[in-house]
């Protein structure tokens, strides 16, 4: 489960394509094996029930733990190796490490040896009869944000079997992975759009590892967002749900009372980490799509339109003219974009997308996300009082010349700024060069490796006093040097660039 802040400014965008017959059969063919059903759930409440029994029982055949693990190079003597409370010392307090060989009996030599480190422990959902498995992707993410190198699956009879990762997206914490079995039980998928606030649901999954548990509740609400829960860059749309949800739940099946799969367990909001009956849920509609296109493509295409935009509160509303508080308010519009192509301006208020209501930034962020690059969409704005239908066709948020908002810094989740004479005397700093780590956010990749008030000052023993220099200068697909000062000291740091 984890927390982080969102920016006050968030944004969509793209570049623009178009999908092949061959691309949009194939497309049509994935959509085909996973069908939504949309009949609504009934309400009537006519029945009296005294079990669920026969409800839950395909959801938990359905349901499985899944658990995860790191492979760690380690060096080990011929004679047990390297003592732990050295390896402490020489880490953490300067203790010199030992000449190769110096001190080592004739004969005896280290060697390279792999170690299996457990990483976690979660939840997923079978959704095919062939072995595809819907779960989050923080539960096959290690610490750093990378995937995990061996996933194993446990399933309803007791059998364990590896799994192999067909892709993951950490924007919405979706990932799919697969297991080489056929004939397996699964869920079908009902449309989480329709849910309403007091609907009754169920979570399976397997909390704190202590084996498949299902736990009964409502739906206390939908589309909730700005959380933080996925950082900055994610798309929230959770339901939120009082069916308990505990750790390990993770990546767990969110059924509704005719067993169908409304979502997928994702976090809980709570002070001690344990289930205070606040849950959330990834809307199965959204992880659908999120799997189609790791099936289709390997990642996930999302539209991008290239504004910045805000909510819109009372004074706003007064100010444009506006009957009410709905909308997003376009800020900038960034040269070149599908909006600034389409004729949006600085000013408008969109209303609506292709028919659908727009009543926040929010609302905006996940409508466009939605919709896939090359789509040709209407945009209602409000402007001068007027309405105006804009058709707009959107990019792609993976073209990174479409990327008003994205951030300078060549490190993920890393904010850098190079160290002026200015910084320098506002920051006390001792360095009047390179490059100062500001600040890392908690989930980025290299928070283990940096922390704020580091200042970066070479890179593979080559100067960066620029971050066009610090961009330049780190290779990826292999461990770089950094050579770094903090807090008074300078010293090496390894960073492993994906």
């Amino acid at each position: 489960m984890h927390m982080t802040h969102r920016s006050l400014f968030l944004f969509t965008a793209i570049c623009l394509g178009w999908l092949s017959f061959t691309a949009c059969a194939a497309e049509a063919e994935v959509e085909e094996r996973f069908p939504i059903d949309h009949s609504e759930l009934d309400r009537t409440n006519t029945h009296t029930f005294s079990s669920y029994a026969d409800v839950l029982e395909p959801a938990q055949n359905a349901v499985v733990s899944v658990t995860t693990a790191r492979i760690v190079e380690t060096m080990r003597g011929g004679r047990g190796g390297v003592n732990p409370m050295e390896e402490f010392l020489r880490r953490f307090y300067g203790l010199p490490e030992s000449p190769s060989g110096s001190d080592r009996p004739s004969g005896e030599r280290e060697e390279r040896v792999e170690r299996r480190v457990p990483s976690g422990i979660g939840s997923g959902v079978i959704i095919s009869s062939d072995g595809y498995i819907l779960t989050n992707n923080h539960v096959v993410s290690d610490d750093s944000g990378r995937a995990v190198d061996e996933i194993k699956v446990q399933l309803s009879d007791g059998s364990q079997v590896d799994a192999e990762l067909v892709g993951r997206d950490r924007r919405t914490d979706i990932a799919l992975i697969k297991i080489a079995r056929e004939g397996l039980p699964y869920l079908n998928m009902a449309d989480s759009e329709q849910l309403r606030v007091g609907d009754v649901v169920f979570a399976v999954g397997n909390p704190l590892g202590i084996g498949q548990t299902s736990t009964m509740g409502i739906v206390s609400a939908v589309g909730r967002t700005n959380l933080g829960i996925l950082g900055s860059e994610g798309y929230e749309n959770f339901i939120q749900t009082d069916a308990a949800i505990n750790r390990g739940n993770s990546g767990g099946a969110l059924i509704d009372a005719q067993g169908r799969l409304v979502g997928i367990n994702t976090a809980i909001m709570s002070q001690t980490g344990g289930n205070i009956g606040i849950g959330f849920a990834i809307p199965i509609t959204m992880a659908r799509q999120v799997v189609m296109d790791l099936i289709d493509s390997g990642e996930v295409m999302r539209g991008y339109l290239g504004v910045s935009i805000r909510d819109l509160d009372s004074d706003f509303a007064e100010a444009f003219e506006l009957p009410g508080t709905d909308g997003a308010l376009v800020e900038v519009v960034q040269e070149g974009s599908p909006a600034a192509n389409a004729g949006i301006r600085r000013g408008d208020v969109i209303l609506r997308v292709d028919g659908r209501v727009i009543r926040s930034v929010s609302s905006l962020r996940l409508t466009v996300a939605g919709l896939r690059p090359g789509s040709e969409i209407d945009i209602d704005v409000h402007r001068d009082g007027e309405l105006k239908t804009i058709p707009v066709v959107l990019g792609s948020l993976d073209d990174p010349v479409a990327d008003l908002d994205a951030p300078t810094s060549p490190l993920e989740g890393v904010e850098l700024k190079e160290v002026t004479p200015a910084l320098r005397d506002e920051m006390d700093l001792r360095e009047d060069r390179g490059i100062l780590v500001a600040s890392v956010d908690p989930r980025s990749p290299y928070a283990s490796a940096l922390s704020a008030g580091m200042v970066i000052l070479e890179v593979n023993d080559e100067q960066v006093d620029e971050l066009a220099d610090l961009r330049s200068k780190l290779v990826s697909g292999r461990v770089n040097r950094l050579w770094v000062s903090f807090r008074g000291n300078r010293g090496y740091i390894a960073l492993r660039m994906p």
